[in-house]
């Protein structure tokens, strides 16, 4: 059994207090202008859990749709309360409008603004959320199945079949293909649970540890800071990072890793055990 499971599993359940609480960890990430990040260890949000029916809290679907720094996480959130306004009438239609006049003005996408406006003008029509669905899907579509595909790359290294190159090769392809075209959330996901999988050995992680350390900063950030915030990675990996962040970044991007650090234990040691998923 490959070390991930193909679909991504949901973070959170549809319990009382958690869209509230989902909503104020959105807020949280926006206002530190990081990525919608959960607790270490497990993954990012990504567009599945705001169409699947695990994040059902129009609270937390808004804030989803205004600070999210992946614009298909934020696109995605305007689905579902597109369809909630769609089934209203009166007094709650109108709620819903000065709902999603607030996402355009606020949102930090220009798609998200452009789309919210786009369904204000279209009165919340099925044809135009489908359409709107239709294209994210198309978005996604492609580069998902990529992602797919990789797992099973990762399946063959687990079992010894490929050698620690050939995977490193098919994981510099995967992230080409993938770039800007699946879910930050997806591929976060899946470079996280490398970096904590028992099945892959120390060496591969650290030459993907030293491919990630070259990412664009806001990605380079994000994925390193889980990582050294992570409980499930053995120290070794940490050693290393420590050792590659200090000979690779100046002593500004250095310290700016320690304090998300720090920001993502705390998320981590404040959030109850039943809201994060198990890898």
């Amino acid at each position: 059994m490959p070390p991930m499971a193909p679909e991504p599993t949901p973070f959170v359940r549809a319990t009382p207090g958690a869209p509230a609480d989902m909503a104020a960890h959105f807020m949280e990430c926006g206002a530190l202008d990081t990525n919608l990040s959960l607790a270490p260890g497990s993954r990012l949000v990504i567009t599945d859990d705001l169409l699947d029916g695990t994040v059902i809290d129009a609270a937390a679907l808004s804030m989803a749709a205004i600070v999210a720094r992946d614009g298909q996480v934020a696109r995605a959130a305007l689905i579902p309360l597109g369809v909630a306004a769609s089934k209203m009438s009166g007094r709650d239609r109108d709620r819903y409008e000065q709902l999603f006049a607030l996402i355009e003005e606020s949102a930090f996408a220009p798609q998200v603004r452009d789309s919210a406006e786009a369904l204000i003008r279209a009165g919340f029509r099925e044809a135009r959320i489908r359409d709107l669905a239709a294209e994210l899907g198309g978005t996604v579509g492609p580069a998902r199945e990529r992602y797919r595909a990789f797992l099973d790359v990762i399946r063959l290294l687990t079992e010894g079949r490929i050698s620690d190159g050939a995977f490193l090769d098919e994981f510099l392809d995967f992230t080409r293909q993938v770039a800007g075209k699946l879910d930050f959330g997806i591929y976060a996901m899946c470079v996280d649970r490398l970096f904590v999988s028992e099945r892959i050995p120390l060496g591969v992680k650290a030459a993907l540890l030293r491919e990630v350390l070259g990412y664009p900063p806001l990605i380079r950030r994000e994925l390193v800071t889980t990582l050294l915030a992570s409980p499930r990675v053995v120290p070794e990996l940490i050693q290393l990072a420590r050792s590659e962040l200090s000979t690779r970044l100046d002593s500004r991007q250095q310290t700016e890793i320690r304090l998300y650090t720090l920001l993502k234990r705390s998320w981590q040691a404040r959030r109850p055990t039943s809201d994060t998923a198990a890898s």
